[in-house]
Formats: C-alpha cells, sequence, structure tokens
C-alpha cells in the first residue's frame, strides 16, 4: 500500500533572517523534527507533559499530520497495530482466535476494528470498546471534476457533512484520498495520494465588489461559489469525439494536469489512473499554539483526536503483561462516516461491530458449547462513544445551559439527552464516573439547551444496533467543523488515561453494580 507522506514545509533561510532573534528562535525551537517523509512533532518540548507522566500530545500531532483522510487515518492505525504486534486479519479469512491474542482489520481502508483478547477470556464474558469516527467535514470531488470559469480550471467539489463552509475560502488548500490503478497484468489496485504542496484554492470576492459583507454577512452559494481554482491556464479537451458523447473517461473528468499531478505523486501513467476518490484539504500542520502552548491548533480534531486516545490506551494497555489477568475482549472500532449519518457499508449504521462481536465469540468458543455465548458476552459489554464535544465559547456563553458548560482543559465531558440523541442513561454515566473517581481524572457534563437542537453520535446508533450498554462522552472543543479547529493540550492526555483507566479496570467495577435483579 502506497502511503505517500507530508513533507515539512520549512520558512526559506532569508524569510528567518528577517524576523527578530526573539521570534526567531521560537521558530526554530518549536519546528518538528523529520524523520524521513514523516513528520515527528513528538519530540517538541512543549508537546511533552508538565508533570512526570508522559504526554501523548506529541503521538496525536503526529498521528494529525499524517491522516489528511479518513483513508490516511486508517492506514496510519494499521502501521502502529502492526508495530506494536496485533495481527492483521480478513474479514474474507476464517479466524483463529486465542486467549491472550491481539488482533484487526480494515473495511474499504477507512474503518479498522482491533481487539485484545484477555488471557482469562471464558466464552460469554464481554467486551470493553470504545468507538470512534475517522471522518470529518471537509469538500470533496465530483465524479466529474473539471470545469472552466472565465478562462480559470476549476474543480467541482461537493459538500461532505455539515462543515462551516466560509473557513474554507482562503486557505491554502490541496487534494488527498485514493486513487484506483490498472497494473499490467490486468489487475486493479488502490493508492493513497496527498499532495503536499498547496495546490488549489477558493478566493473570497473583494471588499469592493461585495460592500455589504461585513454588515449583512458572508453568504456564498455553495455550487456556484465554493469551486476551488487550480490554474489560469485553458486545456481544451472539448474537441475529443468522445466526450462529446458523453464519456464517463477519467481522463475527460478531471482536468488533465491535475492527473499529471497525482500520477507524479503516486509514480504511475496517467492512463492507469481509472478511478479516484479524493479530499480537498488544509495543507497547515497542525501544532500546538496559545500564550503557554496550552492549545492544539488542527482539522480533523473531530474526530481524530477521538481516534487516536482510542487506538493508543487500547496498545498501551494491551501489552501481553496487561492481558495476564483480564477476562473480557478489548476493542477500539473506528467507522467511517459518521458526519453524514453512518449509513454505509464502513459505517457504524452497518452491522460491523456485531459481526465482529459474533465472530470473536465463535472463534474462541473452540470445542466449548454453551446457549447464547453472544447474546450473554453482549450483556456484560461496555460501549464508550468517543466524539468530540462543544466547550463553553467565552464570546458565546448563552449558548449553553448555564449548569453544564463544558471547558478546556477540564476532563473528558459526558453527554445526556432525555430525548436519545446520546445514548447515555444514569447507570453508563455512573460507571464511567467511577472510573474517574478511582483513578482521580475530572469529568465534566453537557445538556444541550431546551431551546436548541442537539446533535447526535455514533452512540444510539450502536446502542440499538447491537444492543450494549452505552455512554456518550467527548473531548470539549472549538471551532468545531472548521477547516482549523481548537481543543486543550491537557484534555488530550486526560483523555488518554481515562480510556486507559477503562480498559484496566472496568470489569472490576462493573462486577459490583446489578441492575437487573
Amino acid at each position: 500500500m502506497a502511503l505517500l507522506r507530508l513533507h515539512l514545509l520549512r520558512p526559506p533561510p532569508a524569510a528567518l533572517a528577517a524576523v527578530s532573534s526573539p521570534w526567531r528562535r521560537a521558530l526554530t525551537t518549536t519546528a518538528p523534527t523529520t524523520t524521513g517523509s514523516r513528520r515527528l512533532c513528538s519530540s517538541h518540548p512543549a508537546a511533552l507533559s508538565s508533570s512526570s507522566s508522559p504526554s501523548i500530545v506529541g503521538g496525536l500531532l503526529d498521528y494529525l499530520n499524517e491522516s489528511w483522510t479518513q483513508f490516511h487515518a486508517t492506514a496510519e492505525a494499521k502501521r502502529q497495530l502492526l508495530a506494536a504486534g496485533f495481527e492483521l486479519l480478513s474479514e474474507n479469512d476464517d479466524w483463529d482466535l486465542q486467549p491472550g491474542g491481539r488482533y484487526f482489520f480494515t473495511r474499504n481502508m477507512s474503518c479498522l476494528v482491533a481487539f485484545a483478547v484477555g488471557k482469562k477470556y471464558r466464552v460469554g464474558n464481554g467486551f470493553n470498546i470504545i468507538a470512534a469516527h475517522t471522518d470529518s467535514p471537509c469538500l470533496k470531488l465530483k465524479p466529474r471534476s473539471a470545469s472552466f470559469k472565465s478562462g480559470h480550471q476549476m474543480i467541482n467539489v461537493q459538500t461532505y457533512g455539515g462543515g462551516l463552509w466560509h473557513t474554507w475560502f482562503d486557505r491554502d488548500l490541496t487534494l488527498a484520498g485514493r486513487v484506483i490503478l490498472k497494473a499490467d497484468d490486468g489487475s486493479f489496485v488502490h493508492k493513497l495520494v496527498k499532495v503536499s504542496r498547496p495546490l488549489i484554492r477558493v478566493p473570497t470576492l473583494a471588499i469592493h465588489l461585495d460592500r455589504t459583507v461585513n454588515s449583512d454577512g458572508f453568504k456564498p452559494n455553495l455550487e456556484n461559489h465554493l469551486a476551488p481554482l487550480l490554474a489560469t491556464k485553458y486545456e481544451d479537451t472539448t474537441g475529443n469525439s468522445d466526450d462529446k458523447k458523453g464519456s464517463s473517461s477519467t481522463k475527460i473528468a478531471h482536468h488533465p494536469l491535475l492527473l499529471q499531478i497525482l500520477s507524479e505523486e503516486i509514480g504511475s501513467g496517467t492512463d492507469e489512473i481509472i478511478g479516484m476518490e479524493l479530499n480537498v484539504c488544509d495543507t497547515q500542520p497542525s501544532c500546538l499554539g496559545g500564550g503557554n502552548n496550552e492549545f492544539i491548533y488542527s482539522g480533523r480534531l473531530d474526530n481524530l483526536a477521538s481516534c487516536y486516545c482510542a487506538l493508543r490506551s487500547l496498545v498501551d494497555s494491551s501489552k501481553m503483561l496487561e492481558l495476564s489477568n483480564e477476562k473480557a475482549i478489548r476493542m477500539v472500532a473506528l467507522f467511517d462516516n459518521e458526519e453524514v449519518g453512518s449509513d454505509s457499508m464502513q459505517g457504524a449504521g452497518a452491522p460491523t461491530m456485531f459481526h465482529a462481536m459474533r465472530r470473536i465469540v465463535d472463534s474462541l468458543m473452540h470445542q466449548s458449547m454453551g446457549e447464547g455465548a453472544l447474546e450473554r458476552a453482549i450483556t456484560s459489554s461496555f460501549l464508550v462513544s468517543a466524539d468530540m464535544a462543544h466547550a463553553l465559547h467565552p464570546n458565546y456563553p448563552d449558548k449553553h445551559e448555564e449548569y453544564h458548560r463544558p471547558e478546556l482543559q477540564k476532563g473528558l465531558v459526558i453527554k445526556h439527552n432525555a430525548n436519545q440523541r446520546y445514548a447515555t442513561s444514569a447507570v453508563t454515566a455512573f460507571l464511567f464516573k467511577e472510573i474517574a473517581r478511582i483513578h482521580n481524572l475530572p469529568v465534566q457534563e453537557f445538556v444541550v439547551r431546551n431551546d436548541m437542537g442537539c446533535g447526535s453520535t455514533i452512540g444510539p446508533i450502536l446502542a440499538s444496533g447491537v444492543g450494549i450498554r452505552t455512554v456518550d462522552c467527548g473531548i470539549p472543543q472549538l471551532s468545531m467543523h472548521s477547516v482549523r479547529e481548537m481543543c486543550g493540550k491537557e484534555d488530550i492526555d486526560t483523555t488518554y488515561k481515562h480510556f486507559k483507566a477503562f480498559y484496566e479496570t472496568f470489569s472490576d467495577i462493573d462486577r459490583k453494580l446489578n441492575v437487573d435483579f
């Protein structure tokens, strides 16, 4: 699988020389280091925790800078799991699982399920699961992306999810995703592609031509005004007879210049490209910011921050020694398409997790016979639905319910909604808070105002589809669904500790509570 890494764009020496010495020192000491073509932030002094415990913030920045699309996020998770000793499974093969084993599989290279089986597992024991999603609101190329406006080569895009689309204007944008190639032997392969340089841009209209924009608001037409500009040189492709007949050929559907750029990135000929699925991405790297470097500035924090905390907590809590006394199965499930309702083969609306749980139980039964093994396992299981939460905005405090105002740097947020937009119940909230109490971790709670609509998550989808006890929680953040979001650095480490404690202690806590008696 070709995974093209982001290259670090450093300021030219002349530009650095023009900067006063204090600011120059700030630039040089906070610039991420590189190893090969991987952008690494984990060696930043500012990314390390101020306490004695190690921080995962640097690792999160690395993950964000690798994961421009849901495909890259899944591929990077796959790389980290393999490096940690997890075994790659195929959904098309028979599974031969063993207690103490660590496994994972991917679907569509945008969905991933990983799990570690406790060495003391017995048939009917439960699953302790953290679920999140790999997708984020963005612009995606249309199947026929080539268009021309007033002598400019433009890119036709469609909106994906509920993005703050005005934030995508005047940004240095590029393209990333995957392409389908036809090999010389007639087979077909997919490759991931990431064009690291600024490639396209959606320019705003000058205020001289729209004098009322500041008083009346910026209200672009998403069909007419959101098309990115690729180049000025006009390339006439209409002379091709196939195009006049409405051919869907990739060469006709997309600008030859775009195809040439993609082929150079993946090292293929333009004639080998027979399909593509590309996202528009912001080229500005994820980084630390704020007066004390206490914030993370990045695209796609919703919901890659949750994905990384879940993945890292599973890996770190599932080493051989940690599994020696575990009776349950620890699992992470990362789904695609949450931002558009989860109704896809790779989304949480598909029975992916349920099927995985059934296959795991069936494989681990071996010669053991027992009635309702999967059903008993589900009733003993617990799901943490992890999706980012709305932090109190200092300029809009009236948008939050008075007594439920989550703040940055104050821990995970448990989400409640009486109308089941979130799957949290009194029981599941108690269990999740009990983990925090035992490990001295801060927890916050959120309820939306009665006069405002409430978003939702994969929590209710999985809770109802699988029949599993679920708590909805999230890391507080600002600028949600913007091209550039922000959250607190401390909340990342707190979330990791909470998730890791969930894996390590939930089974013992759960045994002390009996609701159905």
